[in-house]
């Protein structure tokens, strides 16, 4: 069963409304595991906001945080160059993961240092139920790159994930919280049935096995 909290995020700005906004349609039954390509599971989801496509890329570009290019020859050299090369590339691609069926609708990047080996990054998903706002959820795998290895599971070139994603989930919304653009946000308790497992990417991970909800206001 699925409960609903008011907690606070970790260093969580003061004066941020918490726990006062009704849950979204979407929330119920809604995946908690992005899958890959292969049809492994991926990353898990652990942040959710509720807004419009505009809201949601005006929000996170407030937040100091880049779109990500798309996933074409061009980019992906660059990736791997820049990586080498130590160069920085703050709108670097993301790997395709799945949800709902489909690849993310939308990505975004912090770069850490100069280069694109090490980044704060999340992929969202929008869905298709609205709520009587006749807004949608877009739920999202915060994750923080730390460098890059052999996939133990693909055997291709990739990113390898740091274990503390609650972390991720937390910086994402303490930075939309300081960038003024939350009208609030909410928990939702239990939304992992397990607290560890492990990403498609075969990393490790654990969590508290919370899912924070965010509602934009770019007003603000």
């Amino acid at each position: 069963m699925v409960m609903w909290s008011a907690s606070q995020a970790e260093d969580t700005p003061s004066g941020t409304q918490e726990g006062t906004i009704d849950g979204h349609p979407a929330l119920i039954n809604s995946p908690t595991h992005t899958t890959t390509s292969s049809g492994h599971i991926g990353d898990a989801i652990n942040v959710a906001f509720i807004g419009s496509e505009k809201e949601l890329h005006h929000m996170l570009s407030a937040s100091g945080w880049y779109a990500a290019d798309p996933i074409t020859s061009k980019t992906s050299f660059r990736i791997a160059a820049d990586v080498v090369l130590r160069k920085p590339y703050p709108h670097a691609p993301v790997s395709n993961l799945y949800l709902w069926g489909r690849k993310q609708d939308a990505a975004f990047e912090q770069p850490v240092g100069n280069s694109p080996k090490q980044r704060h990054h999340v992929r969202f998903w929008q869905s298709h139920k609205v709520d009587l706002n006749s807004k949608p959820l877009w739920l999202g795998a915060a994750t923080y790159d730390e460098r890059v290895e052999l996939s133990r599971t693909t055997g291709r070139i990739t990113h390898k994930i740091a274990p503390n994603i609650d972390q991720e989930r937390n910086k994402l919304v303490n930075d939309a919280i300081a960038a003024g653009k939350l009208h609030g946000y909410y928990w939702v308790e239990q939304f992992h049935q397990l607290a560890k497992g492990k990403n498609g990417g075969g990393d490790p991970y654990f969590t508290d096995r919370r899912l924070a909800v965010g509602v934009i206001d770019i007003r603000r």
